[in-house]
Protein backbone atom coordinates (compact mmCIF):
# COMPACT_ATOMS: atom_id res chain seq x y z
CA UNK A 1 0.00 0.00 0.00
CA UNK A 2 1.28 3.45 -0.95
CA UNK A 3 0.64 6.06 1.73
CA UNK A 4 0.23 9.53 0.21
CA UNK A 5 0.00 12.92 1.94
CA UNK A 6 -1.66 15.73 -0.01
CA UNK A 7 -1.26 19.32 1.19
CA UNK A 8 -3.63 22.16 0.28
CA UNK A 9 -4.20 24.63 3.10
CA UNK A 10 -6.74 26.98 1.51
CA UNK A 11 -9.08 28.31 0.26
CA UNK A 12 -12.56 26.87 -0.39
CA UNK A 13 -12.27 27.39 -4.13
CA UNK A 14 -8.71 26.14 -4.41
CA UNK A 15 -9.49 22.99 -2.44
CA UNK A 16 -12.50 22.25 -4.64
CA UNK A 17 -10.40 22.92 -7.75
CA UNK A 18 -7.92 20.31 -6.49
CA UNK A 19 -10.62 17.70 -5.82
CA UNK A 20 -10.00 15.58 -8.95
CA UNK A 21 -6.56 14.71 -7.55
CA UNK A 22 -8.11 12.73 -4.69
CA UNK A 23 -10.53 10.89 -6.97
CA UNK A 24 -8.01 10.07 -9.68
CA UNK A 25 -5.40 8.76 -7.25
CA UNK A 26 -7.89 6.63 -5.34
CA UNK A 27 -9.51 5.15 -8.44
CA UNK A 28 -6.33 4.64 -10.45
CA UNK A 29 -4.14 3.51 -7.54
CA UNK A 30 -6.69 1.52 -5.52
CA UNK A 31 -4.06 0.28 -3.05
CA UNK A 32 -3.20 3.85 -2.06
CA UNK A 33 -4.09 5.45 1.26
CA UNK A 34 -4.77 9.17 0.94
CA UNK A 35 -4.11 11.55 3.82
CA UNK A 36 -5.03 15.22 3.48
CA UNK A 37 -3.68 18.27 5.29
CA UNK A 38 -5.60 21.55 5.22
CA UNK A 39 -6.42 24.41 7.56
CA UNK A 40 -8.87 23.61 10.33
CA UNK A 41 -11.09 26.48 9.15
CA UNK A 42 -11.66 24.61 5.88
CA UNK A 43 -12.55 21.26 7.45
CA UNK A 44 -16.11 21.27 6.11
CA UNK A 45 -14.96 21.51 2.47
CA UNK A 46 -13.68 17.92 2.36
CA UNK A 47 -14.91 16.17 5.50
CA UNK A 48 -17.37 14.03 3.49
CA UNK A 49 -14.97 13.23 0.63
CA UNK A 50 -14.96 9.41 0.29
CA UNK A 51 -11.59 9.40 -1.47
CA UNK A 52 -9.72 10.71 1.60
CA UNK A 53 -8.77 8.17 4.26
CA UNK A 54 -7.42 10.44 6.98
CA UNK A 55 -7.38 14.17 7.73
CA UNK A 56 -4.94 16.51 9.45
CA UNK A 57 -5.65 20.13 10.25
CA UNK A 58 -3.26 23.03 10.62
CA UNK A 59 -4.31 25.41 13.38
CA UNK A 60 -1.10 27.21 14.36
CA UNK A 61 0.18 23.87 15.64
CA UNK A 62 3.13 23.24 13.33
CA UNK A 63 5.49 21.35 15.74
CA UNK A 64 2.75 18.99 16.93
CA UNK A 65 1.47 18.56 13.38
CA UNK A 66 4.89 17.65 12.02
CA UNK A 67 5.31 15.02 14.75
CA UNK A 68 1.92 13.53 13.82
CA UNK A 69 2.86 13.41 10.16
CA UNK A 70 6.26 11.86 10.81
CA UNK A 71 4.57 8.97 12.62
CA UNK A 72 2.75 8.03 9.40
CA UNK A 73 5.95 7.38 7.43
CA UNK A 74 4.45 8.52 4.11
CA UNK A 75 5.74 7.19 0.82
CA UNK A 76 4.95 10.36 -1.12
CA UNK A 77 4.02 13.96 -0.36
CA UNK A 78 1.97 15.93 -2.90
CA UNK A 79 2.19 19.68 -2.31
CA UNK A 80 -0.68 21.48 -4.01
CA UNK A 81 -0.11 24.70 -2.07
CA UNK A 82 3.60 25.36 -2.60
CA UNK A 83 4.30 28.00 0.03
CA UNK A 84 6.71 28.46 2.93
CA UNK A 85 4.52 26.48 5.33
CA UNK A 86 4.12 23.47 3.03
CA UNK A 87 7.84 23.65 2.26
CA UNK A 88 8.63 23.41 5.95
CA UNK A 89 6.51 20.28 6.24
CA UNK A 90 8.12 18.66 3.18
CA UNK A 91 11.58 19.40 4.55
CA UNK A 92 10.70 17.94 7.95
CA UNK A 93 9.27 14.74 6.48
CA UNK A 94 12.13 14.19 4.04
CA UNK A 95 10.04 12.08 1.66
CA UNK A 96 9.67 11.95 -2.10
CA UNK A 97 7.64 15.01 -3.05
CA UNK A 98 5.81 16.38 -6.06
CA UNK A 99 4.78 20.03 -6.10
CA UNK A 100 2.33 22.05 -8.17
CA UNK A 101 3.72 24.75 -10.44
CA UNK A 102 2.01 27.90 -9.14
CA UNK A 103 3.30 29.99 -12.05
CA UNK A 104 4.21 32.73 -9.57
CA UNK A 105 6.45 34.60 -12.01
CA UNK A 106 3.89 34.46 -14.84
CA UNK A 107 1.14 35.73 -12.51
CA UNK A 108 3.39 38.57 -11.37
CA UNK A 109 4.02 39.59 -14.98
CA UNK A 110 0.31 39.50 -15.74
CA UNK A 111 -0.97 41.35 -12.67
CA UNK A 112 1.80 43.95 -12.36
CA UNK A 113 3.03 44.48 -15.91
CA UNK A 114 0.12 43.13 -18.04
CA UNK A 115 2.46 40.74 -19.82
CA UNK A 116 0.51 37.53 -20.38
CA UNK A 117 2.74 34.47 -20.41
CA UNK A 118 0.18 32.23 -18.73
CA UNK A 119 0.14 28.83 -20.45
CA UNK A 120 -3.64 28.50 -20.67
CA UNK A 121 -3.50 25.38 -18.50
CA UNK A 122 -6.15 25.44 -15.80
CA UNK A 123 -5.07 25.22 -12.17
CA UNK A 124 -6.99 21.95 -11.85
CA UNK A 125 -4.99 20.46 -14.70
CA UNK A 126 -1.77 21.70 -13.11
CA UNK A 127 -2.80 20.05 -9.84
CA UNK A 128 -3.17 16.79 -11.75
CA UNK A 129 0.21 17.38 -13.42
CA UNK A 130 1.72 17.19 -9.93
CA UNK A 131 0.68 13.54 -9.60
CA UNK A 132 1.41 12.46 -13.17
CA UNK A 133 4.71 10.87 -12.07
CA UNK A 134 2.67 8.40 -10.02
CA UNK A 135 0.98 7.21 -13.20
CA UNK A 136 -2.20 9.14 -12.42
CA UNK A 137 -4.10 10.71 -15.32
CA UNK A 138 -6.96 13.17 -15.60
CA UNK A 139 -10.20 11.21 -15.92
CA UNK A 140 -11.96 14.25 -17.37
CA UNK A 141 -14.82 14.12 -14.85
CA UNK A 142 -14.26 17.54 -13.37
CA UNK A 143 -14.63 18.69 -9.78
CA UNK A 144 -16.13 16.95 -6.74
CA UNK A 145 -18.08 18.27 -3.77
CA UNK A 146 -19.72 16.09 -1.16
CA UNK A 147 -22.45 17.02 1.32
CA UNK A 148 -23.38 15.00 4.39
CA UNK A 149 -26.86 13.52 4.62
CA UNK A 150 -27.64 15.76 7.59
CA UNK A 151 -26.60 18.91 5.73
CA UNK A 152 -29.10 18.84 2.88
CA UNK A 153 -31.71 21.56 3.04
CA UNK A 154 -35.42 20.84 2.95
CA UNK A 155 -37.85 22.76 0.79
CA UNK A 156 -39.47 23.92 4.00
CA UNK A 157 -36.21 25.72 4.81
CA UNK A 158 -36.90 28.08 1.91
CA UNK A 159 -39.72 30.60 1.38
CA UNK A 160 -42.75 29.17 -0.41
CA UNK A 161 -42.07 31.60 -3.26
CA UNK A 162 -38.73 29.86 -3.96
CA UNK A 163 -39.67 26.20 -3.60
CA UNK A 164 -40.38 25.67 -7.31
CA UNK A 165 -37.07 27.11 -8.48
CA UNK A 166 -34.66 29.97 -7.97
CA UNK A 167 -31.47 31.63 -9.15
CA UNK A 168 -28.62 31.51 -6.63
CA UNK A 169 -26.50 34.67 -6.53
CA UNK A 170 -23.25 34.45 -4.58
CA UNK A 171 -22.62 37.95 -3.25
CA UNK A 172 -19.71 37.09 -0.97
CA UNK A 173 -15.97 37.01 -1.66
CA UNK A 174 -12.88 37.28 0.51
CA UNK A 175 -11.63 40.40 -1.27
CA UNK A 176 -13.65 43.48 -2.12
CA UNK A 177 -12.30 43.92 -5.65
CA UNK A 178 -13.87 40.58 -6.56
CA UNK A 179 -17.35 41.82 -5.62
CA UNK A 180 -19.82 43.95 -7.51
CA UNK A 181 -20.89 46.99 -5.47
CA UNK A 182 -24.15 46.60 -3.57
CA UNK A 183 -25.97 49.08 -5.81
CA UNK A 184 -25.06 47.03 -8.90
CA UNK A 185 -26.16 43.79 -7.25
CA UNK A 186 -29.39 45.41 -6.15
CA UNK A 187 -30.05 46.56 -9.74
CA UNK A 188 -29.27 43.08 -11.06
CA UNK A 189 -31.62 41.35 -8.63
CA UNK A 190 -34.36 43.91 -9.22
CA UNK A 191 -34.30 43.29 -12.98
CA UNK A 192 -34.16 39.48 -12.93
CA UNK A 193 -37.70 38.19 -13.31
CA UNK A 194 -37.28 35.05 -11.22
CA UNK A 195 -36.98 34.11 -7.51
CA UNK A 196 -33.49 34.76 -6.16
CA UNK A 197 -31.55 33.44 -3.18
CA UNK A 198 -28.54 35.47 -2.04
CA UNK A 199 -25.63 33.42 -0.71
CA UNK A 200 -22.86 34.61 1.58
CA UNK A 201 -21.57 34.42 5.11
CA UNK A 202 -22.09 36.53 8.20
CA UNK A 203 -20.02 39.31 6.66
CA UNK A 204 -22.59 39.71 3.88
CA UNK A 205 -25.76 39.81 6.01
CA UNK A 206 -26.17 43.58 5.92
CA UNK A 207 -25.29 43.84 2.24
CA UNK A 208 -27.82 41.09 1.56
CA UNK A 209 -30.49 43.01 3.43
CA UNK A 210 -29.87 46.09 1.29
CA UNK A 211 -30.03 44.07 -1.92
CA UNK A 212 -33.15 42.17 -0.84
CA UNK A 213 -34.91 45.43 0.00
CA UNK A 214 -35.47 45.88 -3.75
CA UNK A 215 -38.12 43.13 -3.56
CA UNK A 216 -38.42 41.22 -0.30
CA UNK A 217 -40.72 38.61 -1.85
CA UNK A 218 -38.62 37.77 -4.89
CA UNK A 219 -35.22 38.09 -3.19
CA UNK A 220 -34.41 35.89 -0.19
CA UNK A 221 -31.30 36.86 1.76
CA UNK A 222 -29.87 33.59 3.08
CA UNK A 223 -26.50 35.11 4.05
CA UNK A 224 -25.48 33.93 7.51
CA UNK A 225 -28.49 31.62 7.82
CA UNK A 226 -26.91 28.42 6.48
CA UNK A 227 -23.66 26.52 6.92
CA UNK A 228 -21.17 26.15 4.09
CA UNK A 229 -22.49 22.74 3.10
CA UNK A 230 -26.11 23.81 3.40
CA UNK A 231 -25.26 26.73 1.10
CA UNK A 232 -23.63 24.24 -1.24
CA UNK A 233 -26.89 22.30 -1.30
CA UNK A 234 -28.78 25.49 -2.14
CA UNK A 235 -26.38 25.79 -5.07
CA UNK A 236 -27.03 22.18 -6.02
CA UNK A 237 -30.80 22.69 -6.07
CA UNK A 238 -30.72 25.98 -8.01
CA UNK A 239 -31.66 26.57 -11.65
CA UNK A 240 -28.69 28.84 -12.29
CA UNK A 241 -25.77 30.33 -10.37
CA UNK A 242 -24.38 33.85 -10.66
CA UNK A 243 -21.13 34.25 -8.79
CA UNK A 244 -18.03 36.33 -8.31
CA UNK A 245 -14.64 34.63 -8.33
CA UNK A 246 -15.17 32.76 -5.08
CA UNK A 247 -15.46 29.25 -3.65
CA UNK A 248 -19.15 28.61 -4.28
CA UNK A 249 -18.59 29.27 -7.99
CA UNK A 250 -16.48 26.11 -8.13
CA UNK A 251 -18.92 24.19 -5.95
CA UNK A 252 -21.50 25.02 -8.64
CA UNK A 253 -19.15 23.57 -11.26
CA UNK A 254 -18.80 20.38 -9.22
CA UNK A 255 -22.59 20.01 -9.39
CA UNK A 256 -22.54 20.78 -13.15
CA UNK A 257 -24.75 23.83 -12.66
CA UNK A 258 -25.04 26.66 -15.14
CA UNK A 259 -22.73 29.46 -14.03
CA UNK A 260 -22.46 33.09 -14.95
CA UNK A 261 -19.09 34.14 -13.54
CA UNK A 262 -18.56 37.87 -12.98
CA UNK A 263 -14.94 39.02 -12.87
CA UNK A 264 -13.50 42.16 -11.33
CA UNK A 265 -9.98 42.48 -9.91
CA UNK A 266 -9.12 38.92 -10.90
CA UNK A 267 -9.56 37.38 -14.33
CA UNK A 268 -10.01 34.09 -16.22
CA UNK A 269 -6.59 34.91 -17.69
CA UNK A 270 -5.16 33.53 -14.43
CA UNK A 271 -6.35 30.07 -15.58
CA UNK A 272 -8.97 29.79 -12.83
CA UNK A 273 -12.23 30.04 -14.79
CA UNK A 274 -15.16 27.68 -14.11
CA UNK A 275 -14.09 24.08 -14.67
CA UNK A 276 -16.21 21.07 -15.63
CA UNK A 277 -13.69 18.52 -16.91
CA UNK A 278 -12.79 17.43 -20.41
CA UNK A 279 -15.46 14.71 -20.52
CA UNK A 280 -18.25 17.22 -20.01
CA UNK A 281 -19.67 18.74 -23.16
CA UNK A 282 -19.19 22.49 -23.31
CA UNK A 283 -20.78 22.79 -26.75
CA UNK A 284 -24.39 23.34 -25.72
CA UNK A 285 -26.18 26.64 -26.28
CA UNK A 286 -26.16 28.60 -24.21
CA UNK A 287 -22.83 27.24 -22.91
CA UNK A 288 -22.97 25.88 -19.38
CA UNK A 289 -20.86 28.79 -18.16
CA UNK A 290 -20.02 32.28 -19.28
CA UNK A 291 -17.34 34.65 -18.10
CA UNK A 292 -18.54 38.22 -17.70
CA UNK A 293 -15.40 40.34 -17.82
CA UNK A 294 -14.87 43.76 -19.32
CA UNK A 295 -11.28 42.77 -20.18
CA UNK A 296 -9.96 46.22 -19.25
CA UNK A 297 -6.26 46.87 -19.69
CA UNK A 298 -5.88 46.93 -15.90
CA UNK A 299 -7.40 43.47 -15.36
CA UNK A 300 -6.32 41.46 -13.48
CA UNK A 301 -4.84 43.77 -10.85
CA UNK A 302 -4.20 40.90 -8.44
CA UNK A 303 -4.18 37.11 -8.38
CA UNK A 304 -6.26 37.17 -5.19
CA UNK A 305 -8.15 40.45 -5.26
CA UNK A 306 -7.68 43.35 -2.86
CA UNK A 307 -9.36 45.74 -0.45
CA UNK A 308 -9.77 48.47 -3.06
CA UNK A 309 -9.12 49.26 -6.70
CA UNK A 310 -5.45 50.27 -7.09
CA UNK A 311 -6.48 52.96 -9.58
CA UNK A 312 -9.45 54.20 -7.57
CA UNK A 313 -12.13 53.89 -10.29
CA UNK A 314 -13.12 50.19 -9.92
CA UNK A 315 -14.33 50.25 -13.52
CA UNK A 316 -14.13 46.45 -13.82
CA UNK A 317 -17.25 46.22 -11.65
CA UNK A 318 -18.75 49.71 -11.75
CA UNK A 319 -19.10 49.53 -15.53
CA UNK A 320 -20.66 46.07 -15.67
CA UNK A 321 -23.62 46.01 -18.09
CA UNK A 322 -26.44 44.84 -15.82
CA UNK A 323 -28.97 44.66 -18.66
CA UNK A 324 -26.66 42.30 -20.57
CA UNK A 325 -26.31 40.00 -17.56
CA UNK A 326 -30.08 40.02 -17.05
CA UNK A 327 -30.60 39.14 -20.71
CA UNK A 328 -28.24 36.17 -20.35
CA UNK A 329 -30.08 35.01 -17.21
CA UNK A 330 -33.50 35.27 -18.84
CA UNK A 331 -32.29 33.41 -21.93
CA UNK A 332 -31.10 30.51 -19.77
CA UNK A 333 -34.34 30.44 -17.82
CA UNK A 334 -36.49 30.59 -20.94
CA UNK A 335 -37.96 33.94 -20.00
CA UNK A 336 -38.92 36.10 -22.97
Amino acid sequence: MKKILIIRFSSIGDIVLASPVFRCIKQQLPDSEIHFLTKKSFKDVTKHNPYIDQFYYYDHNMPVLIDQLKEQNFDVVIDLHNNIRSGKIKSALGKLTYTINKLTFQKLLLTKFKINLMPGRHITQRSLDAVAALGVKDDGLGLDYFIGTDEHIQLSDLPASHQLGYVAIVIGANHRTKKMPVNKLKELCNKINYPIILLGGNAEVQEGNVIASADTIKIYNSCGKFSLNESADIIQKSKLVISHDTGLQYVACAFKKQVIAIWGGTSPKLDVEPYYGNSFSLNSYPPIYENISLNLWCQPCSKYGGKKCPLGHFNCMNKQDINLIVQKVHTRLGII
